[in-house]
């Protein structure tokens, strides 16, 4: 829903950002969407790790994003505890502590992991 547009991902800003060659980080994100395809095609459940970010879960039709608390805490500023209540109390679905089993998190409890 919306009207966002999407931007190219910029392959020299990350490669500079990560110390490694534009080829490299290419062949990274080809190999890594080839494979994702691969699985959502198979109706595998996946899990894909977003360092210091959280968590993107994909189950049959349904993503859903979790997000680490401390990544919450730097966008937004403000100290997130464990249990925390939010105005809104949805977002308390989205935050995921980083000891959390990846597995734990889905219905089933069997996903392919994305590192």
């Amino acid at each position: 829903p919306g009207d966002k547009e999407l931007e190219p991902l910029k392959y020299a800003k990350v490669a500079t950002d990560a110390s490694v060659s534009r080829r490299k980080v290419e062949g990274c994100i080809l190999g890594i969407t080839s494979l994702l395809s691969q699985c959502l095609g198979k109706g595998e459940n996946v899990a894909l790790v977003l360092r210091d970010v959280g968590v993107l879960l994909i189950e049959g039709r349904r993503a859903q994003m979790k997000f680490y608390s401390d990544f919450l805490e730097r966008i937004t500023g403000k100290r997130i505890q464990e249990g925390a209540t939010f105005k809104v109390p949805q977002l308390l679905d989205m935050v995921v502590s980083r000891m959390v089993p990846v597995a734990s998190l889905t219905l089933t409890g069997r996903v392919i992991i994305f590192p």
